[in-house]
């Protein structure tokens, strides 16, 4: 149907299909997972669904989700952190140390972590912007830094929590963690940034094309610092969560391995690597499946090699979906809002 200086189709009439988004895609392969991982489980006689199941599950998801999170806004930017494990251990050290077990000295210790995840990540993003230092080894070498520090300062567990502030670790509401319930709101806050924000638009712009944001008046040093700082102060903020839970703070928290993990996630997400495309909701989504395979390869006494190898395939897989679909066409326009498609011819 068409109307004088207007033209306006039908879907039907163009013939085009609808296409589901990477962020659709995740969530449906969530529900997937669940139900064949349920069946599996099933099978071997326990329920996936239990109460103590569903707590794990969710509990995993918090710690992840918190760096995840963080992630996805340096690789909206095209660029990554792998510094990000060892600041969790960092954190997690320093809040307790604080703290020293006195509960007046909550609030000091939780402003100290997050002042040092704040200061690692604005050193992160000035040596990347400013230095023109590649965003790999920059961040490689700033984790390395810390880990000598951690190796050669702490010698194993120190410092306590006291219990007024463990509970952020161990209180559920039901079988939800009050962890997860914090996690997705900072998972929100970050949604609301990037969609509905200057700075938000700027990361995607910056991601999307570096050299045509520069031109339009983008401020594309002080973006990547921006999302070096917030991807920063979210492994902070999981370092408060892991030392909630140990009632102190340990080093050797860097081996988790959160760093790649959360990559992954952000990558399962949706998110391309490439930068300038993808979601926090997706990111979510891909936390929650590896929280998922966890908590179903934990019951079937999967074995721990075997665990990462099906881990990996998984993750190929979802990439290799991802780029034979060139993700969503929409995806690289999700940061103008629903009004984007109104703009003179503006196209996908």
């Amino acid at each position: 149907m068409t109307t004088t200086g207007t033209s306006t189709i039908s879907p039907a009439r163009t013939g085009r299909r609808y296409h589901l988004g990477s962020t659709e895609i995740v969530y449906l392969a969530l529900v997937g997972i669940l139900l064949v991982a349920g069946v599996l489980v099933a099978v071997r006689g326990d329920n996936l669904f239990a109460q103590q199941n569903i707590s794990y599950m969710l509990t995993q998801t918090s710690l992840l989700g918190f760096v995840a999170v963080g992630q996805t806004l340096v690789v909206l930017c095209r660029s990554l952190d792998l510094s990000v494990g060892y600041v969790v251990a960092l954190c997690s050290l320093i809040g307790a140390t604080t703290m020293a077990g006195d509960p007046s000295r909550v609030w000091l210790g939780v402003v100290a972590a997050l002042a040092v995840a704040a200061g690692v990540g604005l050193v992160n993003g000035l040596i990347i912007s400013a230095l023109r230092v590649n965003a790999f080894i920059a961040t490689l070498g700033m984790g390395l830094i810390i880990k000598g520090f951690l190796d050669t300062r702490f010698k194993g567990p120190e410092g306590e929590v006291p219990f007024a502030f463990q509970t952020f670790g161990y209180t559920r509401i039901g079988p939800v963690p009050v962890s997860t319930i914090v996690m997705l709101l900072v998972a929100a806050a970050a949604f609301v940034l990037l969609t509905r924000t200057r700075a938000g638009y700027h990361m995607f712009a910056v991601g999307g094309n570096l050299d045509v944001a520069r031109l339009s008046g983008v401020r594309t040093g002080r973006t990547l610092v921006l999302a070096h700082v917030l991807c920063s102060l979210c492994a902070g903020v999981a370092g408060l969560l892991i030392a909630a839970r140990f009632g102190t703070g340990n080093a050797l928290v860097y081996s988790y391995g959160l760093d790649l993990d959360s990559i992954a996630a952000v990558v399962l997400g949706g998110t391309l690597l490439f930068g300038g495309r993808g979601s926090v909701v997706g990111t979510v989504g891909g936390v929650a499946i590896l929280a998922v395979l966890d908590t179903a390869f934990n019951v079937l006494d999967v074995n721990p090699f075997f665990k990462d190898v099906l881990r990996g395939a998984i993750i190929i897989a979802a990439v290799a979906l991802y780029a034979r679909r060139q993700i969503d066409p929409a995806s690289r326009r999700v940061r103008f809002g629903s009004r984007a498609g109104t703009r003179g011819g503006d196209t996908a």
